[in-house]
């Protein structure tokens, strides 16, 4: 049976509508949305760029950065959501297959 550890479907559905008010169906291919998803990425990769491992630990609270870590991980998320979407994969479902898979290949100590 499957258990809903993620549910998406709101989401996905405001996400389409959001492409659809701005005729942005049209570039939302699953090849630019994986490129934008990767450049977001890069963009919350770029935040930790140059900080110590004792630093990234506090990237969400301290003033200078919490807003713009809030963003870049919006940011992720939206695109990773939308691509998922459009390329129809059931995300929940996929995430707990992985678990499924994680847990086989990395046992409980």
């Amino acid at each position: 049976m499957t258990k809903t550890l993620l549910d998406t479907k709101a989401l996905e559905n405001v996400l389409e509508e959001f492409a659809d008010a701005r005729n942005w169906q049209q570039f939302h291919s699953p090849k630019n949305l994986a490129m934008a998803l990767t450049g977001e990425v890069g963009e919350l990769v770029e935040i930790f760029q140059w900080r110590s491992e004792e630093e990234s630990w506090q990237v969400a609270q301290a003033p200078e950065t919490a807003e713009h870590v809030r963003q870049e991980l919006a940011d992720v998320a939206l695109y990773l959501i939308r691509l998922a979407s459009v390329l129809k994969v059931d995300l929940n479902a996929a995430i707990q297959d992985k678990l499924v898979i994680n847990a086989k290949k990395y046992p409980a100590l």
